[in-house]
């Protein structure tokens, strides 16, 4: 190893493996990679990024195992885990509502529990982390312990889609491995 080597390290060609101490942590997921949460292995089969104003970039990684999808989510040192749900499932018209005041309610009540608006974003979605990305509006709103949470997103004019979850923190996924995206 040469001098330059050792001041300013060695690069790393593209086909090298990844470093299991520097490359192997949760903030470096790609595509293919497989990580453990709640005694299940997931594969991670997707990424985007959201590009909020005034917030910092928000990442997604969608995690699939046996048939399900979850949604992994890292904004600045916060994480979150979420999964899909119908706009319909939330209590009342929740979507009527957006489209008469173009605001949410305050409260509203999935699966019999109160979620209180706690903040809302307007920005895009750019899949795979690239271009121009989807025009975005984001409503979140979250439960008295402020651990579960329920979003709304609202794409064009008319069309919603939602997610309940709950914060998690990264130790709680372990045995990140590499793997090929296909």
């Amino acid at each position: 190893m040469g001098l330059r080597e050792r001041l300013f390290g060695r690069k790393k060609n593209a086909d090298e493996a990844p470093d299991p101490l520097a490359d192997l942590v949760l903030e470096k997921l790609k595509v293919g990679y497989l990580v453990d949460y709640d005694l299940q292995t997931w594969r991670v089969t997707g990424y985007s990024r959201y590009r909020f104003s005034g917030v910092d970039e928000v990442e997604e990684w969608e995690l699939t195992a046996d048939g399900e999808q979850r949604y992994l989510e890292r904004a600045g040192d916060a994480w979150s885990l979420s999964y899909k749900i119908a706009v319909g499932d939330i209590a009342g018209d929740v979507r009527r509502h957006i489209l008469d005041h173009e605001d949410p309610p305050d409260t509203i009540i999935f699966k019999g529990a109160a979620y209180r608006l706690d903040a809302s974003y307007a920005g895009h979605l750019l899949p795979d982390g690239a271009g121009a990305g989807e025009p975005v509006i984001r409503w979140e709103f979250v439960d008295a312990d402020e651990t579960a949470f329920v979003g709304i997103e609202q794409w064009g004019e008319s069309e919603f889609t939602a997610a309940a979850g709950s914060v998690v923190e990264d130790y709680q996924f372990t045995h990140i491995l590499p793997g090929s995206p296909t």
